[in-house]
């Protein structure tokens, strides 16, 4: 391996060529119009133009980004999150191109992208799971009704093919089940290519708590312990953490165990995720498990030493990844990270693009981290995410983290666009947030305190 394109863009784009530098390997960014001026492009050895603005004409369309290796001599592409990483067929035709993919396989990814077959692959491993119905295609409701009466009310529809909080509804009734999920089926059809929903039974006020795994493709798998997910806002995470506050040893002990063997029976093969809730109870169930790298893994990154994308890289350069094993992981401390978007809090996290006229970073160090796509001057635009950083701070423990987190925003300066940096300011600060008082509801439930308009 000598060059790697970047199939991607912003932040993820510029952590993957940090990595990549840190190996000695040259790399190469695909761009659309509208990043042509970029971060990632600027930070790139070399640069490809691949189309318009708009992702389905340009970092979705896999022979573009093909044709751009080539032509620069790229031998292996790296995903990054989002756009084409969990797709199988664009890691198939990365493979048939003779070049290397740097990820799972395209097995691995269909067998887990279709999250009622990956419910099924869990339970075959012995992971608990939520208790859910087998998959309703479009027009074939039939048992629809007796399968959400097994589940039992609240309940999820979820699309099969889903994913970041995408084709997910509740249902609280069954007079409401019908229509929820054909409307679910319609959202799933545009948004993934594929109709299907199942249902799956809400717990309430469950703590989101995920398992960062490694596979070395050959039936051997790592943990590198967990992260607490929590706190979200429209099903999609905004605060992360490691390690989860409270969470009983012997809980943690079980879900990576959980993990570990789910990657071992499917020879997993990368950086991996699997993602669990927990109830109020201490039980823990296996939700989804995403076949690349997460947004969110600076906080492991911060709390083990380890350079999780140099990994995956050095995987399949062939490197010997012997030295990697269970004993070897130790996590110190306590990380906390925070995902600063262009987005307005008060108007329900609605995206709130323009120009960053002003972009002042708090000053960074050993424990204070910044991945970001952005610099001073920049426009952030509707066509992608508006996440603009992520800010990852690390201590001796879980007060020290909050402090440095608190210090970090208070110095973080963001004018031009309406940001969420307030409301993460005010979650890191909170009384419950600080005593460990976190599930999926902290947002809804703490409301009244988080959403201070002009605050």
């Amino acid at each position: 391996m000598k060059k790697v394109l970047i199939a991607n863009r912003g932040e993820i784009a510029c952590r993957v060529i940090r990595s990549c530098r840190a190996l000695g390997l040259k790399t190469v960014a695909v761009y659309s119009e509208a990043d042509a001026t970029s971060l990632h492009v600027a930070s790139a050895d070399e640069a490809v133009a691949i189309g318009p603005p708009a992702a389905k004409d340009s970092y979705l369309v896999a022979a573009k980004i093909i044709a751009a290796a080539r032509s620069t001599g790229a031998d292996a592409i790296h995903p990054g999150y989002g756009f084409l990483s969990e797709n199988e067929d664009f890691a198939t035709e990365v493979l048939e191109a003779g070049l290397k993919w740097i990820g799972p396989g395209p097995r691995t990814i269909a067998d887990m992208g279709d999250k009622e077959r990956a419910r099924r692959l869990a339970h075959g491993a012995g992971v608990p799971i939520v208790p859910g119905s087998n998959r309703f295609g479009p027009g074939a409701l039939d048992g629809l009704e007796d399968a959400a009466k097994s589940v039992g009310f609240p309940l999820l529809v979820k699309a099969s093919a889903g994913g970041g909080g995408i084709g997910m509804k509740r249902v609280d009734k069954l007079e409401d089940l019908r229509a929820t999920v054909e409307s679910t089926q319609t959202l799933a059809t545009k948004a993934f290519g594929d109709g299907a929903v199942y249902l799956e039974r809400l717990v309430l006020q469950p703590r989101h708590i995920e398992i960062q795994v490694f596979g070395f493709g050959d039936g051997r798998a790592v943990h590198v312990y967990e992260r607490e997910c929590s706190i979200q806002r429209r099903f999609q995470k905004v605060v992360e953490e490691s390690p989860a506050p409270g969470l009983p040893d012997a809980v943690r002990r079980a879900m990576g165990d959980a993990a570990v063997a789910l990657a071992q029976q499917e020879r997993y093969r990368s950086a991996g995720t699997i993602e669990f809730i927990v109830d109020p109870a201490g039980n823990f169930f296996f939700l989804e498990m995403n076949t690349r790298i997460q947004v969110e893994h600076p906080v492991t990154e911060m709390n083990t030493g380890l350079d999780l994308v140099g990994l995956q890289i050095r995987l399949e350069r062939g490197d010997d990844l012997s030295a990697v094993t269970q004993e070897s992981i130790k996590p110190r401390g306590h990380a906390i990270e925070c995902r600063l978007y262009a987005e307005n809090p008060d108007k329900n996290f609605m995206p709130s693009p323009g120009p960053l006229t002003v972009f002042a970073l708090p000053p960074l160090g050993a424990d204070l981290r910044l991945d970001t796509g952005f610099r001073q001057g920049d426009k952030v635009t509707f066509y992608y995410d508006p996440m603009i950083a992520k800010l990852v701070a690390h201590g001796p423990d879980r007060n020290a983290a909050i402090a440095r987190m608190l210090g970090a925003l208070d110095a973080f300066k963001v004018e031009g666009i309406t940001t969420n940096l307030a409301f993460l300011r005010r979650v890191i600060d909170h009384p419950a947030f600080r005593a460990g008082q976190t599930h999926t509801g902290f947002v809804d439930l703490h409301k009244a305190d988080l959403m201070k308009a002009g605050a």
